[in-house]
């Protein structure tokens, strides 16, 4: 299929090109366009203009962000570009379990992380298992946010699928007060505040907060949060330092999957989903981040085109989960010992540096660069027996909390990189990369001894990986209008604690609770191929189209321990595959702006294993498609400006339907012979804003999400319920599909103030 998707887009483009270039010919001369510069490495050094890449971007700035009124950031990325797709696990606007092309940038612990994000330069993905804390990101803040797909090793490690660039405002790019107020739906409230300021003698400053409240559209959800970014730097001749502190905490609850209907000898019986969308599984699901980070950037012109850039970072966070859960052996001649209470605490520290080098010479636009990267993690997990109140709430018993696991992990990752984009001949550019890495990882655990039962330190393990990673592709310029691409990249991921820490077939665990031992784990290796077009056919108008194929060798996943066993361990997994079509099209015509943008995912396994899936062996052989993806998905847009300050706009979210985790071979059970295949059904969302420019300081904005109240789910996975369609407690486990439901309608309406 994918090869003769790439011969018939390929031929398209060659069959394009002769007739855009007799079109660009017979029409009058082209308006000159803009270059847009963007950085293609986490110092941006000079940029490039991003006509000239061999790959698809795409770049949002604060004016999109302001205009397109999403919730949040994750929001505005699944209802706006290409390949995004949030997974609503958690149900929290701030949890957000983000794929690009498939690969994830979550906050789920656990979960096999392929997107590197990246925050003036900093690398936000947490060194223990390179989550992202959505929660702790400055969206008041943020002057643009950029995706690079692809393998990219100028963005160092995790950089599977592609890479998010996230740059936050200074006093010159927000000078003046800019501050915006709101109240929506299920008690949401966020109040946002910023100033930048010009001093003189080339000194600038930035300040900025916000304050966020919500009861949660779900039962037992509320959510807080409070973040703070201040700046202070100096620009004087071609020298320009700025030092910034950014610092925030939250509190959030995400409530996870709820069971929609039980499956009984194949019969469907609804549950709990179907009494009320609101509802909730089992309660407390609470997690507490908090954040102190200090960086210090730096930039010299050397002359005309010429930047030398240093980057120093000192990042510290704390996560605390408190989660009720069942008992893992429910006795019932002990009846009031059904639950448990499963608390964490994460303690991360990180600092690093970075210094690149960046000079345009003759045909020639390069870039050098080193980065340094250290982090020290300590993670504490307490396990106390309690029972169920009648709201599914779990009680703490008499007994004191446990110690199950612990783990003090240290890791030091060190790269040099170097990249040139080279003019071969008027409207053909090479770009060429090199990046070679070397990490260490070492751990010490603590854990309970499953035969004794007696906690117990095990020796410390300690792992180094080397890598040396090319990228190589090419652009070409077919008249003024239309450009064609290629690119061929590779890039790796190093395994993190919590893969290394449950990585033995002798010592399994349970996930994300368990961490047993600390085996060699091999490096994942991904290589991308990427071609496509960037086509202007007329005034106002452009489309990206891009047919993309990524490979993982020693893809790292959860495997069984055998057929009937309730335990796995992490290991590698010899092939993975993710490949795909985006496309993306913008156009005005007068007044109205339209975006459209389609994908088409194929995310499969490419060998054969068995794999714990949620509470299934599931067998896997090659062509077995992952779940949780979408094969098909469009993003429609409007905005239309009716004058006098007024503007209506709206997106709509086309998503077809998706394979259920634990149900990826067919089967409902380890046992079963039947082959059933579930789905979550597609679905189709709408989303309206207006915006009305009262006066020059004064806007005002209100929204509605999902208009049409539609009932939807984004994920889905089988597992077991000790509870009836009503709620109770039972005490015998019945097999279930459990989904994430989609947010119901929501209405918001908000003040933005600018002086």
């Amino acid at each position: 299929m994918f090869p003769r998707l790439c011969r018939t887009a390929l031929a398209a483009a060659s069959a394009l090109a002769p007739a855009a270039v007799l079109a660009q010919s017979a029409a009058a001369a082209p308006t000159s366009q803009q270059v847009e510069v963007i950085g293609t490495s986490p110092l941006a050094g000079l940029g490039v203009d991003r006509n000239l890449l061999p790959y698809a971007s795409q770049t949002v700035r604060r004016n999109a962000l302001d205009q397109a009124q999403a919730d949040n950031m994750t929001d505005h990325l699944a209802r706006r570009l290409p390949g995004m797709q949030v997974n609503d696990i958690q149900g929290s606007p701030f949890q957000a379990d983000l794929t690009f092309r498939g690969y994830r940038a979550s906050g789920l612990l656990g979960a096999s992380q392929g997107l590197s994000v990246y925050l003036d330069g900093v690398r936000i993905n947490e060194p223990f298992g390179d989550v992202i804390h959505w929660d702790m990101v400055p969206e008041f803040a943020l002057q643009s946010l950029t995706v690079l797909p692809g393998a990219n090793p100028s963005f160092g490690l995790n950089t599977l699928g592609g890479a998010i660039v996230l740059e936050t405002v200074d006093g010159r790019s927000a000078e003046g007060l800019r501050a915006e107020l709101g109240l929506g739906s299920h008690g949401r409230k966020r109040a946002e505040v910023g100033l930048g300021q010009r001093h003189a003698d080339g000194w600038h400053s930035y300040v900025g907060g916000t304050v966020f409240d919500e009861n949660g559209w779900r039962d037992h959800s509320p959510g807080r949060q409070a973040l703070v970014l201040a700046r202070i730097g100096r620009s004087d001749g071609g020298s320009d330092w700025s030092v910034g502190v950014l610092g925030g905490s939250a509190t959030l609850v995400g409530n996870g999957l709820l069971p929609s209907v039980m499956l009984d000898d194949g019969k469907a019986t609804p549950d709990l989903y179907a009494t009320s969308r609101h509802a909730v599984f089992t309660h407390p699901d609470r997690t507490r981040n908090r954040l102190a980070q200090a960086t210090f950037n730096f930039s010299q012109q050397l002359g005309a085109g010429s930047r030398l850039q240093a980057l120093a970072y000192a990042r510290n966070s704390r996560r605390d989960t408190v989660n009720g859960d069942g008992a893992d052996n429910f006795d019932p001649l002990q009846p009031d010992e059904n639950a448990s209470l499963n608390t964490t605490a994460t303690r991360q520290s990180a600092w690093g540096a970075a210094l690149s080098l960046a000079q345009r010479n003759g045909a020639h636009q390069w870039q050098v660069g080193a980065s340094v990267d250290a982090s020290r993690v300590r993670y504490r997990q307490l396990e106390q027996e309690g029972s169920f109140d009648a709201s599914r709430g779990v009680l703490a018993g008499d007994e004191e909390a446990e110690l199950s696991a612990s783990v003090i992990g240290n890791s030091l990752h060190l790269g040099l990189y170097a990249t040139d984009t080279w003019q071969l001949a008027p409207g053909t550019h090479i770009t060429a990369t090199l990046r070679g890495n070397r990490s260490r990882v070492s751990n010490t655990l603590t854990t309970v001894d499953d035969d004794t039962g007696v906690l117990e330190a095990k020796p410390k393990e300690s792992f180094t990986y080397t890598s040396l990673n090319p990228a190589f592709g090419v652009t070409r310029q077919v008249g003024s209008n239309l450009a064609v691409f290629a690119n061929l990249a590779r890039n790796t991921r190093v395994p993190t604690v919590i893969e290394l820490g449950c990585a033995d077939p002798a010592e399994p665990c349970r996930l994300p609770v368990g961490l047993q031992s600390d085996p060699y784990l091999k490096q994942v290796r991904a290589t991308s191929l990427e071609a496509g077009l960037r086509w202007r056919p007329a005034p106002g108008q452009r489309l990206e189209v891009a047919l993309y194929r990524t490979d993982n060798q020693d893809d790292i996943v959860f495997g069984s321990v055998s057929a009937t066993s309730q335990l796995g361990y992490f290991r590698n997994f010899a092939r993975t595959r993710h490949q795909g079509l985006d496309a993306t099209w913008q156009a005005q015509y007068g007044p109205v702006a339209f975006t459209a943008a389609y994908s088409h995912l194929q995310a499969t396994y490419q060998a054969h294993g068995l794999l714990r899936m949620g509470e299934r062996n599931v067998s896997i052989t090659p062509g077995t498609r992952m779940a949780g993806l979408p094969r098909h998905s469009a993003k429609l847009g409007a905005d239309w400006a009716l004058g006098h300050g007024l503007g209506l706009g709206a997106d709509m979210q086309i998503v077809s339907s998706r394979g259920v985790q634990g149900n990826e071979d067919g089967l409902l059970e380890d046992a079963a012979t039947d082959i059933r295949r579930l789905h979550i059904p597609g679905y189709t969302l709408l989303h309206l804003r207006l915006q009305w420019q009262a006066t020059p300081a004064l806007t005002v904005v209100a929204r509605v999400q999902n208009a049409l109240n539609k009932r939807y789910e984004t994920y889905g996975a089988l597992a077991e319920t000790v509870f009836d369609a009503r709620g109770n407690f039972t005490g015998q486990e019945e097999d279930a599909l459990f989904v994430a439901p989609g947010a119901p309608r929501s209405l918001w309406l908000g003040l933005r103030l600018k002086f």
